[in-house]
Order: C-alpha cells, then sequence, then structure tokens
C-alpha cells in the first residue's frame, strides 16, 4: 500500500457519501502525515496522489499530471461563477529541528544530485490541508451554493516553476477561465487564529541574473599582466548599490542583492573568470526594467573603466525563472476582508505589510485573463510563543527556518473558516 492510500484510510473513515466524508476529515492526522512526508520540487508525487484521492472521494472530478505532479479538482454545481482555490505542494532542502514528534526525516536527491534533508519549512503542509478540508467543506454544502469549484494543487512553488508550468500545460483552457482566486500563505509574524490582507501589490516580481565575467590570470604579484577579475567584481557590486539608491523613485520598492561570487583558487593567483548570482527584487513593470538594464549597463561600464577588451566584456544573462509581482484585486480584497471579520471576528483580521518575497499565485491573475485573486496571510505563531516573543523573551523563527513549527489546529481551522466563508460569498446563489 502507498503512502498516500495508508493515511487516507488511517486519517479518514471513508465512506460513499460526500457529506459524510467532509465531516469525518480528520485534519490533524493529514496535516501531520504530509509534514512528516514532506517531497522537493519537481518530486511531490506522493503528496500529489493523496491529494488527488482525497479530493476524488469527495466528488471531484480529478485529473492528475498537470504541469509535473499538478492536480486539479473539478465540482461542478450548475450554473454560476467558477472560483479557484489554489495550494502549493513542495517543501524545501532544510533539516528540521523543531523537536516535533511528527518532524519529518526525509532526505531526498536535490537537482544537483546532492542528498539532502526535506522539510515543510514553508507552511505548504497547511496550505494543503486548509484547501482540502475547505474543498470538503463546500463539496457538503452544495445546497448553500451555486457554480463551479476548480481546487488546484501546484507544484515546484519554491522554484517559481509550478505555475507557469500548469499554465503551459492548459489548465484554463482544459478546465475553464475561473471567475475569481483565491490562495492562502502561512505568515510566521502573526499569531494563530489571525489572519492578514495586502490590497494591491502583495509580492515582488523576481528575477535571478547572474554575471559571468571574464579576466586574464596571471601571479597574484604581478598583477600588471593580468585583468583581475576579482578586482572587477568588488567595483561592480558595490555600484549595483546606487540602483535603488539613485535610480529608483525613494517611494518605489526595489532590491538588488548578490547573493554568490565565486572566483579563484589560491592566495596569490589571480583567476581568469568570476562569477556573481543575483537577485532582483520590484513592483512595477518599469521599475524590473531599471534595474535589468542598469544590472548589465554597470558590469558592462565597469569593465571598459578598467582596460577589459571587448573579448572580455562580461555577460549578464538573466535567468528564465521569473516571477510576477502578486496583485491582491483591492475589490475582491475589500469583500473578502468583509466576509472574514463576520466569520472569525474583526479584531482577528488585520492589514499587514506587503513584502519583497516572491509568490508564483501571482501568474493565474497576471493572464491575459486578468481574473481577480486574493492571498489571505494565516498567522501560525502558537499562542505561548507569540506571548513570549511580545514580552521580549523569544524570537520568531522565520519562513524556511529548521525551527518553524506551526501551530496545526488552530491555524487550520482559522484558515478554513475563512476561505469557505470567502468561496460561500463568491459562490452564493443569491449574489449571482
Amino acid at each position: 500500500m502507498s503512502k498516500s492510500r495508508f493515511i487516507l484510510s488511517s486519517a479518514l473513515a471513508l465512506t460513499v457519501s460526500c457529506s459524510s466524508f467532509a465531516t469525518e476529515f480528520s485534519r490533524i492526522p493529514f496535516y501531520e502525515h504530509l509534514h512528516a512526508n514532506p517531497e522537493l520540487s519537481f518530486q511531490e508525487k506522493e503528496t500529489a496522489a493523496l491529494l488527488a484521492e482525497t479530493w476524488r472521494k469527495a466528488g471531484f472530478d480529478v485529473t492528475e499530471g498537470l504541469g509535473g505532479h499538478g492536480v486539479v479538482g473539478i465540482l461542478k454545481n450548475g450554473d454560476g461563477p467558477m472560483v479557484m482555490l489554489r495550494m502549493d505542494t513542495d517543501a524545501l532542502p532544510v533539516k528540521e529541528q523543531t523537536g516535533l514528534a511528527y518532524a519529518s526525516q526525509q532526505r531526498a536527491l536535490e537537482q544537483t544530485g546532492q542528498e539532502v534533508d526535506v522539510m515543510h519549512a514553508c507552511g505548504h503542509d497547511v496550505h494543503m490541508t486548509v484547501g482540502t478540508e475547505t474543498a470538503l467543506n463546500l463539496a457538503a454544502r452544495t445546497s448553500e451554493w451555486q457554480g463551479t469549484l476548480m481546487v488546484i494543487a501546484q507544484p515546484a512553488e519554491e522554484r517559481g516553476a509550478g505555475a507557469k508550468a500548469m499554465l503551459e500545460e492548459g489548465l484554463f483552457e482544459r478546465f475553464g477561465v475561473p471567475d475569481y482566486n483565491l490562495s492562502l500563505h502561512t505568515l510566521a509574524t502573526l499569531p494563530a487564529g489571525q489572519i492578514g490582507f495586502v490590497p494591491g501589490w502583495m509580492m515582488a516580481n523576481v528575477d535571478s541574473v547572474d554575471i559571468h565575467l571574464k579576466g586574464v590570470g596571471g601571479h597574484g604579484a604581478y598583477p600588471h599582466n593580468a585583468k583581475d577579475p576579482i578586482v572587477l567584481a568588488a567595483s561592480i557590486i558595490m555600484d549595483l548599490q546606487t540602483l535603488v539608491s539613485r535610480e529608483i523613485h525613494p517611494v518605489e520598492p526595489g532590491v538588488v542583492t548578490v547573493g554568490s561570487i565565486h572566483a579563484g583558487t589560491k592566495h596569490n593567483i589571480i583567476p581568469d573568470s568570476a562569477n556573481l548570482q543575483l537577485t532582483v527584487r520590484s513592483y512595477s513593470d518599469a521599475t524590473r526594467d531599471t534595474l535589468l538594464q542598469g544590472i548589465e549597463r554597470i558590469a558592462t561600464k565597469n569593465a571598459e573603466a578598467m582596460g577589459f577588451g571587448p573579448e572580455l566584456m562580461p555577460v549578464v544573462e538573466v535567468k528564465d525563472e521569473y516571477t510576477p509581482a502578486l496583485w491582491n484585486d483591492p475589490a475582491l480584497v475589500e469583500r473578502g476582508v468583509g466576509v472574514m471579520k463576520r466569520t472569525i471576528g474583526e479584531a482577528n483580521v488585520i492589514e499587514v505589510s506587503k513584502e519583497m518575497g516572491g509568490e508564483d499565485f501571482a501568474r493565474y491573475g497576471r493572464t491575459e485573463h486578468k481574473i481577480p485573486s486574493f492571498m489571505i496571510r494565516l498567522g501560525v505563531v502558537p499562542q505561548a510563543k507569540w506571548d513570549a516573543y511580545q514580552r521580549g523573551e523569544a524570537a520568531l523563527p522565520s519562513l524556511h527556518s529548521p525551527f518553524f513549527a506551526p501551530d496545526p489546529d488552530k491555524s487550520i481551522d482559522t484558515g478554513v473558516k475563512a476561505l469557505t466563508a470567502m468561496a460561500l460569498d463568491l459562490l452564493s446563489i443569491g449574489s449571482q
């Protein structure tokens, strides 16, 4: 028996009735199984199988294998709008250090061939559990709504590749164009039981840029006989800091970070090459263009100023890993926030800050269809940890931390209530 089938039979007392199925879904065993059995990007085979089987038992028409290990579930309930509910499925190459009884012990081979530890250090296990329970709730309450519910389990979010792959393989052409897109993401700076929201820009454009520098190698004692790519790299790195501080409007967000530099082998050898790896963040397309064009200009002009010939000009490569900025439709946010406040209490729904992180959920709303989208931020910090943090006695582990440990029951319960209420509102018979 596969792991997915084992957990499904143990976590759920399966019945023929969709209503009974939703009632008997057990969120904590489901969540703990996902947490203990994480899978890296592009490797989400067992995770996808579990979700597909769970949704299929609840009455969804399920398609597997879209964009890799992507899963699409469709539940049609008469005429009306289509609401898409997206959850992401992949985990990270992180060694878990939470000490939880259900902590991950999994190891896997990364794309590089390196064996790594694997952990759900970004909360995708929470996302899948909330999304699945929400879907089962709606399957059990079809008398309260009318239209079509599309649930998707998206692979490879951490690589910024899953949404693109599912769209390229015909997600909307094959299954229909949603009228609304909903999703959620854990927030490691908000207590469990609360939900954060951001109208408008919420997360940034993400570009990865490689700068390949060429030089002329030589002896460290005779630098005049060489062309030193390390000195060139240092000059480029410092000048890159002026892109945001001097070329972008002061109120417009932008980030240029050199996260990696590789060059040389020994103290007294000038190498013949150096390589820089950058992450570039922005919101507007204009700012993105300014930053990317500025990186190439700075690299080239620094090389020219140092006397590097045409054959030694830097090569600037913008990687094919672009993730567009996430825009939360303001009208949909206003509508959803009102629904959530009525559902979980006004004090538990708060506006939070936008971020320069990236999320490929943005791709679904920024196709030619311009679908109104809304991603909520789900507080997950256990209350005792939050209280200690408020007293200045403890730090809060961030997303991607080996110590990231949500309060699953309270977090999931809050997320399910919020997403269920918003979906019912968008699909409600009286509002159509």
